[in-house]
């Protein structure tokens, strides 16, 4: 069970990822009370669920205020909370990009803040979040945002924040990685012969087993790698390709990275 004070929860933003949060605080007896959340365009769900819904006067200083929002929309978004959160409140911030003093620009100096960065499949329980904190941020504040963001799956503390932009590029943009490989892998095998109906559950499927295989699995995937590559097999031929120096998919997977730091970096300087 999550505990929160009195003064309870503001989620500014609930989209996917905050739907995602939100869903797993209920789930984990957060009451849906203590829960404040302002959405300009509430779905159907958020709606049927009893939390204050964009309220004219959202509560004045809540223990957290979770910011999830888009970063491009961020200073129109905060803007409308700023003056209500005020003293104690943690600032928890999932928005891309956003730097910590930026959020104390908004908020104050003083105002414990933390970045989190979680991924889509916290919509199934299954996410990873990285967090950082700023200078304002005690132990107990990072145990309250991990305790928060456990709801939806595993968290990792990072040691200073720019390793953001690098969680960003790997976590997480990372899920979209991983079904574009299930997309060519779907392609590939229908290129093959194999009806693409069939392709794409082969595909899935594949990517789903070898994941939980590696989460499971004591050997790190290099060695996991070698375990299935029979020599001069099937597998290796495979390989030989997607692992060429210059060409293969750790170069390719690099390159990918690269450019998914360089936009996070932008979004948190937008004036720059």
């Amino acid at each position: 069970m999550l505990n929160l004070d009195s003064s309870g929860l503001l989620l500014l933003g609930c989209g996917k990822m905050g739907s995602a949060l939100l869903k797993g605080w209920l789930a984990n007896d957060i009451r849906p009370e203590s829960v404040t959340v302002i959405e300009p365009n509430p779905s159907q769900w958020l709606r049927s669920i009893r939390v204050s819904l964009n309220p004219d006067s959202p509560a004045v200083s809540p223990a957290v205020c979770v910011i999830a929002v888009k970063p491009q929309i961020f200073s129109q978004a905060v803007s409308t909370v700023a003056n209500k959160v005020v003293g104690s409140t943690l600032i928890l911030s999932i928005a891309a990009g956003i730097r910590i003093h930026s959020l104390n620009e908004v908020f104050g100096a003083e105002a414990p803040v933390i970045r989190a960065m979680p991924n889509t499949p916290a919509s199934i329980g299954c996410g990873v979040s990285a967090i950082v904190g700023g200078i304002n941020a005690r132990d107990d504040h990072l145990n309250l945002a991990e305790n928060l963001l456990s709801a939806v799956g595993e968290t990792v503390r990072l040691q200073h924040e720019d390793q953001m932009d690098a969680v960003t590029a790997l976590s997480g943009s990372g899920p979209a990685y991983i079904f574009h490989m299930i997309e060519a892998m779907a392609e590939a095998g229908t290129k093959q012969g194999l009806p693409p109906e069939t392709a794409q559950r082969l595909a899935i499927l594949t990517v789903a087993g070898a994941g939980c295989l590696a989460k499971e699995s004591s050997e790190n995937p290099a060695q996991l790698r070698i375990d299935v590559t029979s020599p001069a097999g099937t597998t290796e031929s495979a390989l030989n390709v997607l692992m060429d120096r210059n060409s293969g998919l750790i170069d390719l997977m690099s390159r990918a990275m690269c450019a998914a730091v360089e936009r996070s970096k932008e979004l948190g300087n937008p004036n720059e």
